[in-house]
């Protein structure tokens, strides 16, 4: 029991650490997009806009 707890332990830490990793890439590229740019920035207005 606790050789597989320490098996599974540190397979979710190594992939864990990867796939999050990996995401968190994913969204900076998404964020930093120049076609995204004109939709953050409207997005930046909308409290400033007069209803």
């Amino acid at each position: 029991m606790l050789d597989t707890y320490k098996f599974f332990a540190q397979l979710a830490q190594t992939w864990g650490l990867a796939y999050f990793v990996a995401v968190f890439l994913i969204v900076v590229a998404y964020a930093l997009w120049p076609s995204n740019k004109k939709k953050f920035d409207d997005a930046a207005r909308i409290p400033l806009r007069e209803d």
